[in-house]
């Protein structure tokens, strides 16, 4: 009994009209999925590697595209011919396999003698601790990096100045070797000469052959106002050198901010909470309040409640896209509640309360009486 086919473009997830481009990235992308080499042993991913395989074979070419689309998996009556003709249907695809298998093997395909691709320089990355006052006003700082520089005594060719290259054993100055792997023979970077074809007869004295050397860098660090907290700033080009030529990479700056010991931060808000006197929050007054910027003066409204949240406009941190606009400062206010009075205080509290109608206790009772007038 014949086996379903499932529809090519469903396999490779795409559509109908995906372009050429679309289908290479979706087989590309199933390929290193399912690959054996990644899947030993694996006879599901074995078999939806080849089914991702001549699925690829036949519409990535215009012309069985066009079969397909017409008259579906028999191609017209010049069907796929099986896995067995793999090789054939294969012909001319080197580059999506030239790509593909440098993500197996790690490097670039060399592309014949000196033929080594330029390579990026790593990335680094550093930490930097700043306080609120910062997020505010903005932070400048200089910092000390140990980084790989390209070599000035041999500009990066890993050689002694004046001493010469000669062709690499391995590869015959390909810079390539060819390696199988199951029913692939592949190209691969020359393990021995990097991709260059060539070996270095004598290796500088300074870098030890690597073209790159350890050095440090002070470099100037400019956080922006309104920063947020785990931010992560790119500084292009400021990473370690690349070889053969390739690109710097770039610095990564995480940012964390220290915690306050009065403001709490909200967005651009900042929120902190304060005691005031009980005297304060009935009769009403001003008092100093502490912001970022110094101190203030708040007016405290006669009657002020527990819990009441104040708003001062324009005390809190400015906005990372608009520096000059700021957010507001919140301050919630607590009774402080004396725990000891005088004499004097306690019988002013207490004709404060006769004034109000309020029964007061003025002597301490003992349990029993305080059990008889609950009878």
């Amino acid at each position: 009994m014949a086996t379903h086919k499932r529809d090519y473009y469903e396999i490779l997830s795409v559509t109908r009209t995906a372009s050429g481009e679309e289908i290479k990235k979706s087989y590309r992308k199933l390929a290193l999925q399912y690959h054996p080499d990644r899947n030993p042993g694996d006879k599901k991913a074995e078999d939806s590697f080849k089914e991702a395989a001549e699925a690829y074979a036949v519409l990535s070419d215009p012309e069985k595209r066009a079969q397909y689309d017409q008259f579906g998996h028999s191609l017209g009556g010049r069907g796929f011919e099986g896995f067995e003709g793999f090789a054939e249907n294969f012909s001319g695809f080197g580059d999506i396999f030239g790509d593909l298998f440098e993500d197996f093997f790690g490097g670039s395909s060399a592309r014949g003698r000196g033929g080594v691709r330029p390579r990026r320089g790593a990335d680094l990355q550093v930490t930097l601790e700043i306080t609120l006052e910062d997020v505010l006003a903005g932070y400048e700082t200089k910092i000390e990096l140990s980084r790989r520089e390209t070599c000035g005594e041999c500009k990066g060719s890993r050689a002694e100045p004046g001493s010469k290259k000669t062709s690499c054993t391995d590869c015959g100055g390909r810079g390539e070797v060819r390696v199988s792997q199951g029913f692939f023979t592949l190209r691969r970077t020359c393990p021995r000469c990097r991709g260059e074809g060539e070996r270095i007869e004598k290796p500088c004295h300074r870098c030890k052959g690597e073209g790159l050397v350890r050095e440090k860098r002070s470099l100037k660090i400019k956080i922006p106002p309104g920063i947020d907290e785990a931010s992560r700033l790119r500084l292009t080009g400021e990473g370690e050198s690349g070889e053969s030529g390739g690109p710097r990479g770039d610095l990564y700056v995480n940012v964390d901010i220290k915690s306050h010991s009065i403001f709490e931060r909200r967005g651009n808000e900042i929120y902190c909470e304060m005691l005031i006197p009980f005297t304060l929050a009935v009769l009403g007054g001003e008092i100093p309040i502490p912001t970022l910027d110094g101190k203030e003066s708040l007016k405290i409204p006669a009657g002020t409640p527990a819990g009441k949240v104040f708003q001062i406009k324009g005390k809190g941190l400015p906005a990372l896209e608009r520096p000059s606009v700021r957010g507001d400062e919140l301050i919630r206010v607590d009774i402080e509640i004396p725990a000891k009075l005088s004499e004097t205080e306690r019988k002013l509290l207490q004709e404060f309360a006769k004034t109000r109608g309020e029964k007061v206790q003025t002597k301490k009772k003992g349990l029993f009486e305080q059990f008889k007038e609950s009878l």
